[in-house]
């Protein structure tokens, strides 16, 4: 056999080089362990060229750009759609990957080009090659964009976030389909970089998975911003005329909306096609995703000791960028003490975090920034909970922020424990505010405790005082 037919050997085989992939492969390298990354496009994965990285940059100057007209004082400078997008491109390296790929050849993980897929125990092939790891293989491939089984709907070509975070036009007319995280920030950057936006969403509000009154501010601002959006609304059919001709949505019960493009936002898929999972018996869960340990170990093989785990999106418990990665440190860390023979403590190498609810930021105008669980999930939960809300202006910093501020703060309380299970911020600039929230749900700190740390003033922050003094402490 020619050195070329060889197997390839590696301690560690993570197939999938998105951030979540990355920080994997980084933490089992770091324990000493040689390891390989499998990516059939960019190092860097989703996050980094079509996802956060991209639609924060587009947002990032409009936010900007508002906040300076809402203070006195401030010319009110007007919004460069050529220098968003030129920023955007700055952010996402114009699709080049070469410095991720640098990195991985500096701290020395190898780079394997190609198609993953497993073949047995410890054993799959890249592309047709013969790959092999001592100890672990790690899915970490994420999800692609869901699309619904509208008559018409794949035939028209429509964008998904891929096409849409990295397009150089700018639509005269765009229909999104959606009202979730996605839909919302996009349909707010398009319509400020002059598109006439059009919002379909079939639910009754947007962005249902969080505190209704976040899903009313947000839909309020698009429809101040100009946006047209339909909730309670299902697109039944969608046509084009020709292969780049107006896009028509056609409407449950009549009406349409005719666009020049179609973005389709409707949530994601778990990205397990073609990684031969049923030929090591692993088990998926109803939705399709991989089903997981605590541990993230992956369920269903007939192997006594642990080779295969799933993190990040693929394995369906947090679809966040921030959450897939804190599994993989956790996950990376677990892989290489095992490789050094014993078990480790279980609270380090377990992302328990998870159950408590991730924290997120929706980049709208205004922000929605969130964690732990809405009063609704809390109550499904059967706590005994008691919410705070209160305007976000009860805070001194927010009139130095902007004139007339705008926006809701809400705590969810565990009476029972004494605790903070849930917070909700929704205003200009709240994403900052939300990560005392996420430490103080985690380390369950007690809000007796709590009160005692002071904010400063006047800062947005005065906003937790209030809450705790609106709580009766």
């Amino acid at each position: 056999m020619s050195s070329e037919q060889q197997p390839l050997e590696f301690d560690v085989v993570v197939i999938g080089a998105g951030p979540v992939g990355e920080n994997v492969a980084d933490r089992t390298h770091k324990a000493g362990l040689t390891v390989a990354i499998v990516e059939k496009h960019l190092v860097g994965g989703e996050c980094s060229f079509y996802a956060c990285s991209p639609s924060k940059a587009l947002l990032r100057p409009i936010h900007a750009t508002r906040a300076s007209q809402r203070v006195q004082g401030s010319d009110g400078a007007h919004l460069d759609p050529q220098g968003v997008l030129d920023r955007r491109d700055s952010w996402i390296n114009h699709l080049d990957d070469s410095g991720q790929v640098g990195w991985l050849d500096h701290v020395g993980i190898t780079l394997l080009r190609g198609e993953g897929r497993l073949t047995g125990s410890k054993a799959l092939e890249v592309d047709g090659r013969e790959v092999r790891a001592r100890h672990a293989v790690v899915l970490a491939t994420g999800t692609t964009p869901a699309m619904p089984p509208i008559p018409g709907l794949r035939e028209a070509k429509p964008w998904t976030n891929r096409e849409a975070t990295t397009t150089r036009r700018i639509p005269e007319r765009l229909a999104v389909l959606g009202g979730g995280v996605v839909a919302c920030e996009l349909a707010q950057v398009f319509q400020a970089l002059g598109s006439a936006v059009t919002v379909v969403e079939q639910a009754p509000g947007l962005l249902g998975r969080n505190e209704e009154f976040a899903g009313t501010a947000v839909e309020e601002a698009l429809r101040r911003d100009g946006v047209d959006v339909r909730t309670g609304t299902k697109a039944e059919e969608v046509s084009r005329l020709g292969p780049t001709g107006e896009v028509t949505v056609h409407l449950e019960g009549g009406g349409t909306v005719v666009a020049d493009e179609l973005l389709v936002a409707v949530g994601r898929t778990p990205a397990t096609h073609g990684l031969g999972l049923d030929s090591v018996g692993a088990e998926l869960t109803e939705a399709g995703y991989v089903s997981v340990t605590e541990r993230m170990e992956v369920e269903g093989l007939s192997d006594e000791t642990p080779w295969l785990y799933a993190v990040g999106d693929v394995n369906g418990i947090a679809l966040l960028t921030h959450m897939g990665k804190y599994q993989a440190r956790a996950c990376g860390d677990l892989i290489g003490a095992r490789a050094a023979g014993h078990e480790p403590d279980a609270g380090k190498t377990t992302p328990w975090a998870d159950d408590l609810g991730s924290p997120q930021v929706v980049f709208t105008d205004p922000e929605v920034a969130a964690a732990g669980l809405t009063e609704a999930q809390a109550r499904e939960r059967g706590l005994n909970i008691r919410v705070v809300d209160l305007p976000m202006d009860k805070a001194s910093g927010s009139g130095l922020q902007a004139e007339g501020y705008q926006g809701q703060a809400r705590i969810v309380v565990d009476e029972d424990a004494g605790v903070l299970v849930g917070a909700t911020f929704v205003g200009q600039d709240v994403a900052e505010l939300i990560h005392p929230a996420t430490v103080a749900i985690v380390g369950k700190v007690p809000l007796t405790t709590l009160w005692h740390a002071v904010p400063s003033y006047p800062t947005m922050s005065e906003i937790w005082l209030r809450l705790l003094e609106e709580y009766g402490l």
